[in-house]
């Protein structure tokens, strides 16, 4: 029987978690999975990860230069960097340095956790010295390889793939119960106190104005924890300033997104990657234009999807279908079109869309497969970013050879297990306290300066 192969999964926040286990599960089925969180402002907590509800046989927190430590020190077949860009060309650069010819060494894959909607180029050009980058679809495919190319660098590491969550059951209509509408909000879209209370208001009036149907707020975190993106405007704390409060149909819930969506009849949002969810399962979706369709929202991605809609559309009954080309180009093959269906969970996301990862595979296998890999080759170097790159690498530790600066790994041989725990425990009340700082102290100073 062969040896399963070793999957290390880097992640920074709760849903770059989920997408590159649930990656590594497409591209390396049978695996042995090691999680690592890089250490910082989103790391996400052990409610979040429960959330997530993706396992790893081991997980552990970890800086950029332990993690390099790591891989030195253990064989890794894969590597599924699901991490910023500046992050990923941390890595690669700290790969190039402990591998600086031809060697027997790991996989490295990248990609991007949902809709890419601004910085492309910065983004892409920050992935690039990957032996992998996934792209979500055929649209994503062309752009990143545009770029690449534009600059004279090698695009041949561009996979198109789909995003590595779309499963769950085709919709099926409300019938007899409650019609259920969903309200999927972003933690930083928009971004303004004004404009997220307007729409928490509307989501609320919908619900006033529809008292058979039930609104739900689909929130990503709680008070104090991060995501990929900074909360300076909780929805909870909006909540509590309506007058009268949220109407009995109408409240904030946590949970999976696949099984929030189990029971939906519409999605609503402004650009979240749940609506390239909801569209999979052809559920009714509409992406908001009530504060204008605008790159700073991310809603322009959607534009010839058929799903532009706004809050008094939607009181009046719209449900917005996506237009067919559109979901072709973006990957977002509806489930009843590929006849897979299943419950939901990590299970359905591996099974569904397999054929979306047959390439991937593919290449992936073929690299597992070679004596040896060349060292990883980022666009960026000292010669074509010398303002850029150093300062990239110096905010994880590493020297402008992408070699660990003096003191990033601690040494664990002789340190306290209380010891240990201390520090963790100091690094948790500073994450704690640049939360409160974020999400209490910022707008308060930003309030009193618009004075």
């Amino acid at each position: 029987m062969p040896e399963r192969k070793r999957v290390a999964v880097l992640a920074d926040s709760d849903t770059r978690w989920k997408w590159g286990a649930l990656t590594a599960r497409r591209l390396v089925p049978d695996h042995q999975l090691t999680g690592f969180l890089l250490r910082g402002r989103a790391t996400p907590t052990a409610r979040q990860l429960g959330e997530v509800g993706v396992r790893a046989d081991r997980l552990s927190e970890v800086t950029c230069a332990e993690f390099l430590a790591e891989i030195e020190r253990e064989r890794y077949d894969v590597i599924v960097l699901a991490l910023v860009g500046g992050a990923i060309q941390a890595v690669l650069h700290g790969a190039r340095a402990l591998w600086p010819a031809p060697a027997r060494r790991p996989v490295l894959v990248t990609g991007y956790v949902g809709v890419v909607y601004e910085k492309l180029a910065d983004g892409l050009l920050l992935r690039h010295g990957a032996d992998v980058v996934l792209a979500n679809s055929r649209h994503d495919a062309q752009r990143f390889r545009a770029v690449y190319e534009g600059v004279g660098a090698d695009a041949a590491a561009v996979t198109e793939t789909a995003l590595p969550f779309l499963g769950g059951a085709p919709y099926e209509p409300a019938g007899s119960r409650a019609h259920t509408v969903v309200f999927a909000v972003q933690p930083s879209v928009p971004d303004s106190r004004a404009d997220r209370a307007y729409l928490l208001e509307r989501a609320a009036g919908h619900a006033r104005l529809h008292p058979g149907r039930e609104v739900l707020i689909k929130l990503r975190s709680k008070p104090g924890e991060h995501t990929t993106h900074l909360e300076e405007q909780p929805y909870q704390r909006l909540a509590e300033k309506i007058p009268g409060g949220l109407p009995a149909n109408c409240r904030l819930v946590y949970g999976n997104m696949g099984e929030v969506l189990d029971g939906a009849d519409l999605l609503v949002t402004v650009s979240s990657t749940a609506a390239l969810e909801s569209l999979h399962r052809s559920i009714p979706t509409a992406v908001l234009t009530d504060l204008g369709i605008r790159e700073a929202l991310g809603n322009h991605h959607f534009l010839g999807s058929g799903c532009l809609a706004s809050w008094d559309q939607i009181d009046s009954g719209l449900l917005p279908v996506g237009d067919p080309a559109w979901l072709a180009a973006q990957g977002v093959l509806p489930a009843a079109d590929t006849g897979i269906g299943a419950a939901t969970g990590a299970d359905t996301a591996a099974d569904t869309g397999a054929d979306a990862y047959a390439v991937a595979r593919a290449k992936v296998a073929g690299l597992l497969a070679a004596t040896r890999l060349p060292p990883p080759a980022p666009y960026y170097t000292r010669t074509t970013a010398p303002g850029y790159l150093p300062g990239i690498l110096a905010r994880h530790h590493l020297a402008p050879d992408g070699t660990p600066l003096p003191g990033a790994v601690r040494p664990a041989a002789g340190e306290s297990r209380l010891r240990r725990r201390l520090r963790a425990h100091l690094r948790e009340a500073a994450r704690g306290a640049y939360r409160h700082g974020v999400q209490r102290v910022a707008p308060v100073i930003r309030r009193l300066g618009e004075l």
